[in-house]
Parts: structure tokens; C-alpha cells; sequence
């Protein structure tokens, strides 16, 4: 079994949640279509949202643009070595406050609501990606004040994480921190850690289920 595929259980998820993993080595020659960003964007559009308010916003940089030698200019030193081989990077923000230049804006639930809503619009954008065949590796290891300040994000809203996009790339090509990446076995921790039944400190698992005690 490849190191990528699910550990046992997980193999019932469907599709493309069940292949879903986060390569570092990208294909530098790749270019995403125009149809490939507009599915991704579509699909995290269609997100779900309390009350519909739908508190995020997505910056794409693609590979050799002004605004992705910017974010390059300000990646954590673990990331330096394959976010700028990806095709295209998405910067992804949640809507904090109301906009102070427009009287109609009547905010956000929360800050809290937002980032949670944004969650689920990556997570969206992640798997229609996934289900084109892209490679999609989410990091959050970039000065993100300094860029959205060189990038003119406003101050209502707060940038948290980049999602590079492209297609996966030949390992035997990245160096050796990069590519031994590829071979990390995926693993989750047992629902049973974190999944507690009727009240917290009581462990959930199926055989919970129904469960009255």
C-alpha cells in the first residue's frame, strides 16, 4: 500500500476525500488552466455559510506574478524550498469586521464564525482541486502581515493561510528535506482521542452509537 493511501477504516471515504494528500514537490513547468481556477473558486463559493454573510476571500497568485514574488519574499525558510514551484498560490482571508468605507456593510457574526466559514470554503476549494487531478498542499508559514500589506488586503480582513495549487512533481528532482516529505506515512489520530459521546471526557466510538447509558 502507497504511504499516501489511508491507514485501515479510512478506505470507506468517498472520493476525492479518500486521495486526498499534500505533496511538496510540484511540477514547475505546470500552468492551471482558466477553467481549472474558475472550478476551484467555484467550488469554494458554494461553501457552506451562517447566514449566507460567506466571510472569506481568496487572492490567487500565479507562478512568476508580481504578487506571488511578493509572498515568496516573505515564506518561512520550511516552505521556501517548494511553494514557488507550484503553479499558482491561493491566499485565503476571513472577513473580521465591517468595511469602514462602506455605511451598508453590516459586518460578520464573528470573528470566530468567519474563520470557521473560510475553513470550509478552503476545504471545498481542496477537494474539487483534488478531484482535477491538482496537487494542493495548505501551509500557513509566511510573514502574513508584511504580505498583506505589500498586497493591500484590508484591515477587515485577516489573512491566514496559502493553499499552493499545480500538479505533482518528480521527487528524485526536489532536494533531499523535500523529497523524503513524499514518503511520510499518513496518519491520523484514533477518533476515540478526540470524538467524546454525550459529554466530554466519555469516548465516542460506533459501538456508542444508540448507546442510552
Amino acid at each position: 500500500m502507497s504511504s499516501h493511501a489511508p491507514m485501515p477504516a479510512a478506505e470507506r471515504l468517498a472520493e476525492p476525500m479518500r486521495s486526498r494528500w499534500s505533496p511538496s514537490v510540484f511540477d514547475a513547468r505546470h500552468r492551471l488552466t482558466a477553467d481549472q481556477l474558475g472550478d476551484v473558486i467555484e467550488a469554494a463559493r458554494w461553501a457552506p455559510s451562517w447566514g449566507n454573510i460567506q466571510p472569506w476571500a481568496f487572492l490567487v497568485l500565479e507562478r512568476d506574478g508580481a504578487g506571488h514574488d511578493v509572498l515568496l519574499d516573505h515564506l518561512s525558510r520550511g516552505n521556501r524550498s517548494w511553494v514557488p514551484q507550484a503553479s499558482a498560490v491561493v491566499l485565503a482571508a476571513a472577513k473580521v469586521a465591517a468595511d469602514p468605507d462602506d455605511a451598508t456593510d453590516k459586518g460578520v457574526k464573528g470573528e470566530a464564525e468567519s474563520c470557521y466559514d473560510l475553513g470550509q470554503a478552503a476545504a471545498h476549494l481542496t477537494l474539487q482541486a483534488t478531484a482535477l487531478g491538482l496537487a494542493v498542499h495548505q501551509f500557513g508559514g509566511f510573514d502574513k502581515d508584511a504580505v498583506a500589506t505589500a498586497l493591500g488586503v484590508p484591515s477587515h480582513y485577516r489573512l491566514l493561510t496559502g493553499i499552493a495549487l499545480g500538479r505533482h512533481g518528480d521527487p528524485d528532482r526536489a532536494d533531499d528535506d523535500t523529497a523524503a516529505r513524499e514518503q511520510r506515512e499518513r496518519r491520523r489520530r484514533p477518533a476515540e482521542t478526540f470524538v467524546h459521546a454525550g459529554a466530554w471526557g466519555r469516548a465516542w466510538s460506533p459501538a456508542t452509537t444508540g448507546s442510552t447509558r
